[in-house]
């Protein structure tokens, strides 16, 4: 199905056409990034647009079917490099010029993901609906190599198959998240190497979280109507129970609970996939 986050026009018309012909979805990963705007120019920030308010958009459009099929899960393929993201609301949507500003604005774009999954988890914290940031890794892919001048790729692709995990194995932590049981009191949270990892300050930051979440439905052209508060029984239900996510800075208690290894996670060779979307995993240069 025919889906440009670049465009909010084909959001709306690719999750139109998907509630009308799929009964169910039970796992939405926003798998699908760009690390440059390459010879596009645009009045928006490119980086922005592709890498969280597209995601953004299709997840609230999405919000109806993933409630009605809950338990359901949302995986919002992040980076390491979300830890050199900094977060400027009054220049947030501005467009991105030369390879130094994209180098930052993707790392900006990263931290956007990492705070949209933390916030998603708060907002819907009740619908059985539970969400997670994952970092896939360094990935071989054409995400860096397509933005490499046609000489120098010679010389490193093979320093990429060396230093660089194949597509198959970036894609574990992200099916970990969306697929491996228990992890459900860890909605909100961000994941690498198939574990749960600590993130700094200004990515557990939830007053950033919530600003950038009302940023973000205006960038999206979101009406009231449409924004991802949970039914009201689900909120009488929980109204007593903190959240697991509520606290605004630093100083989380490290997570003491074992996690499963990568190696117990669910034979992922051998699932079967009722829908395929050909994306390529992020690459991270970190």
């Amino acid at each position: 199905m025919a889906l440009d986050l670049a465009n909010l026009a084909s959001v709306r018309a690719f999750a139109t056409a998907f509630l009308s012909s799929e009964p169910r979805l039970d796992i939405l990963i926003h798998n699908a990034g760009i690390s440059s705007c390459g010879r596009t120019r645009e009045a928006f920030n490119l980086l922005l647009r592709v890498n969280h308010i597209g995601p953004f958009l299709l997840t609230h459009l999405l919000l109806p079917c993933l409630k009605a099929c809950a338990p359901s899960r949302v995986v919002v393929v992040a980076s390491a490099a979300h830890c050199r993201g900094r977060l400027d609301f009054k220049r947030l949507d501005r467009p991105v010029v030369g390879w130094r500003q994209e180098l930052r604005a993707y790392a900006d774009t990263k931290l956007a993901n990492v705070l949209f999954a933390r916030e998603l988890a708060n907002q819907l914290e009740g619908t059985g609906i539970t969400c997670y940031a994952a970092h896939p890794g360094p990935v071989n892919s054409e995400l860096f190599l397509r933005h490499v001048p046609g000489w120098l790729r010679p010389l490193l692709r093979p320093l990429a198959w060396l230093v660089l995990r194949a597509p198959r194995g970036g894609a574990q932590t992200p099916l970990y998240c969306a697929l491996q049981e228990g992890i459900e009191p860890l909605s909100g949270r961000y994941f690498a190497n198939c574990h749960v990892e600590e993130v700094p300050p200004a990515a557990r930051d939830d007053r950033a979280a919530h600003r950038l979440w009302e940023a973000s439905k205006r960038l999206a052209g979101l009406g009231p109507g449409e924004d991802a508060e949970p039914d009201e029984d689900s909120q009488s239900e929980d109204s007593g129970a903190p959240s697991s996510l509520s606290t605004t800075h630093p100083e989380e208690p490290t997570v003491s609970q074992p996690y499963p290894s990568p190696q117990s996670s669910p034979d992922l060779s051998k699932m079967t996939h009722r829908i395929q979307a050909k994306v390529e995993p992020e690459t991270q240069l970190s």
